[in-house]
């Protein structure tokens, strides 16, 4: 995947800042439902938050990390216990693509 443009970047971050976390990690981790779920979100929303608890940062970095590469997305912005990750849909569905159903916030 092409790393994101500083543009493409702030659109989306624009887009993410109306959004809420449809995915929480607790003290299970990364477990295969959670990975399912990510990846489900991913391919219906393209731009999804998710919340991982936990004090560590260093912890909660790697399995951000952990997360953008199984799920073959892209990070676009941390911040505290959310991130915002981003996957382009192989085919984009208007009803639940939060990039078409959010495109006003970002014009």
């Amino acid at each position: 995947m092409a790393a994101l443009s500083i543009q493409e970047r702030k659109r989306l971050r624009q887009i993410g800042h109306a959004l809420n976390p449809v995915v929480m990690i607790g003290g299970h981790g990364l477990t295969e439902n959670v990975i399912e779920e990510i990846n489900r979100a991913l391919n219906d929303h393209e731009l999804i938050k998710i919340k991982i608890s936990g004090e560590d940062r260093e912890v909660r970095s790697a399995i951000i990390t952990e997360i953008a590469n199984v799920s073959n997305s892209e990070v676009v912005q941390t911040i505290g216990k959310v991130a915002l990750l981003y996957k382009k849909a192989k085919q984009q569905n208007p009803k639940l693509s939060n990039l078409v159903r959010h495109a006003h916030l970002s014009k």
